[in-house]
């Protein structure tokens, strides 16, 4: 060993569960399985807090202003991309008006909380609504 020491790089990336009221904020991607929704998530950019990185990735991706003062770290895991770190959050939206960013999701909504419990208890009367594995925050 030459006794040089190295540090990993590490990209982190945020994901987070926006409300509104009893309600929740979420998006699908094209490329999913028809009706699977998942929290707003995406990579931290440089120079960038990871409060700022929810505000920025909510209001791209959603047209959806959340509430820096809000943003509340959860948890935080390993991620499947090379040397990720994946922060999980969540944040109060100012506004429930979405303006949907076609380039990066297929569609966002608002879902009522006794909608997404019914239907996450209850797979046959989701009318097909799924949302990633367990493995994810």
């Amino acid at each position: 060993a030459c006794g040089s020491r190295f540090r990993p790089r590490v990209d982190p990336a945020m994901i987070v569960l926006v409300t509104w009221g009893e309600r929740c904020l979420l998006g699908r991607k094209a490329a999913w399985p028809p009706q699977r929704f998942s929290a707003l998530s995406g990579f931290v950019e440089f120079g960038e807090s990871l409060e700022e990185c929810v505000v920025r990735e909510v209001r791209e991706e959603s047209g959806v202003a959340v509430d820096g003062a809000s943003v509340r770290f959860v948890a935080s895991q390993p991620w499947l991309f090379p040397r990720s770190l994946l922060l999980g959050f969540t944040a109060e939206a100012k506004h429930e008006r979405i303006e949907v960013d076609r380039e990066e999701m297929e569609d966002v909504r608002w879902f009522e909380a006794s909608y997404l419990r019914a239907a996450l208890a209850d797979k046959d009367a989701a009318d097909g609504f799924n949302i990633p594995s367990k493995t994810s925050l």
